[in-house]
């Protein structure tokens, strides 16, 4: 994309925050900050700033929003939706205590209107369906696991007769067992307490564990209706949580201008690390780490079971790889290919 001030007159800088938004109008000839307005969150607040725009930047507009997948998600969407312009722009490092909402406002605009390639905001719809969905689910299996390792310390330190029923079990049957048991008011306070915990902890889990079989379905049948969908989970490695994260971190097609451009968002770009005779790269700790994370579970289990990958392995070993960099390598190859499946699967689809 070419730079904004080819093709707009002014850039619209927006600083978001829970309830209000900044707003600084930049001209694009001269980098002059000309108005500031601050509005609400809602609908008479994003009216508002667009009957402003007008006065303040009558012709050719466009708007840098910081937090378009967050607080300004309302006024993009809003924006988009009067067919105005909209670019996203990453929220600024700051010193502490040197928070203002109308210089970074401005420092959004000219942010955006200094660099060569643009960030859209990414879509809604079918895609912050799969989003919200892939959120609860994580919060409901790191409640689940944390509920599980609650129980298992517990019956760890339980008395002896508790303990003695619970220890080596499935938990399954140990969630079965500690159902199944009563007390009595004459009971040790100890035993009482700690039967009292163990079927809380294990109601917790049971409640969790309903919700999980809920969502998974739920979740797949959202991936199987994008148009990427079934050409992701067809991927060796791809399951609908690993395609639910690349499809949330990608979006819509034309978000991420390039194969090489997704690698270096999921943090699998290669970095130099050479040093005299040795030429070499090391792995890219920035970037989406979720969307790392999904290639890294692609990876590790092509490694294991996906003969090609496995032959792969083999034949890099050889060449003097290390485990490490031949993981860096898949997750690379990995990110490029889904890249292009879902720009293909998508290329003459309108955004969900």
């Amino acid at each position: 994309m070419a730079m904004l001030a080819d093709d707009y007159e002014y850039v619209i800088g927006g600083d978001p925050d829970r309830d209000t938004v900044d707003l600084v109008v930049v001209e694009t000839s001269t980098g002059a900050a000309r108005a500031h307005l601050e509005i609400p969150t809602d609908g008479a607040g994003y009216r508002h700033a667009q009957r402003w725009a007008l006065t303040h930047a009558p012709r050719r507009r466009v708007w840098a929003l910081e937090g378009t997948g967050s607080f300004a998600a309302g006024l993009a969407e809003d924006l988009a939706q009067s067919g105005e312009h909209v670019v996203e722009v990453g929220a600024a490092r700051r010193t502490r205590g040197t928070k203002n909402d109308r210089l970074d406002a401005t420092r959004a605009a000219r942010t955006a209107m200094s660099r060569d390639h643009q960030s859209t905001p990414r879509v809604r719809g079918l895609r912050e369906a799969i989003r919200a969905l892939s959120v609860t689910r994580h919060g409901v299996l790191v409640s689940r696991t944390k509920a599980i390792n609650e129980l298992k310390s517990l019956i760890v330190v339980a008395p002896e007769h508790l303990r003695a029923r619970l220890r080596s079990q499935p938990l399954a049957k140990q969630l079965s067992v500690i159902e199944g048991m009563t007390t009595t008011a004459e009971a040790a306070v100890e035993y009482r307490v700690t039967l009292l915990t163990l079927q809380s902890i294990a109601a917790r889990i049971g409640f969790l564990t309903t919700q999980l079989a809920a969502i998974d379905p739920e979740l797949m049948g959202l991936i199987t209706a994008h148009p990427a969908g079934p050409a992701l989970l067809a991927e060796p490695g791809v399951g609908p949580v690993v395609a639910a994260q690349v499809l949330i971190s990608w979006s819509h097609h034309g978000r991420v201008r390039n194969e090489a451009a997704f690698a270096s968002l999921a943090g699998v770009a290669p970095l130099e690390a050479s040093s005299g005779q040795t030429t070499r790269h090391r792995l890219n700790r920035g970037g989406d780490r979720a969307l790392n994370r999904a290639l890294h579970t692609v990876a590790i289990t092509r490694m294991r079971c996906h003969p090609e990958t496995r032959a792969y392995e083999a034949r890099r070993t050889l060449q003097g790889k290390t485990h490490r960099d031949i993981r860096r390598c898949l997750k690379r190859s990995i990110a490029r290919r889904l890249y292009r499946i879902m720009e293909a699967s998508t290329r003459a689809t309108p955004a969900a």
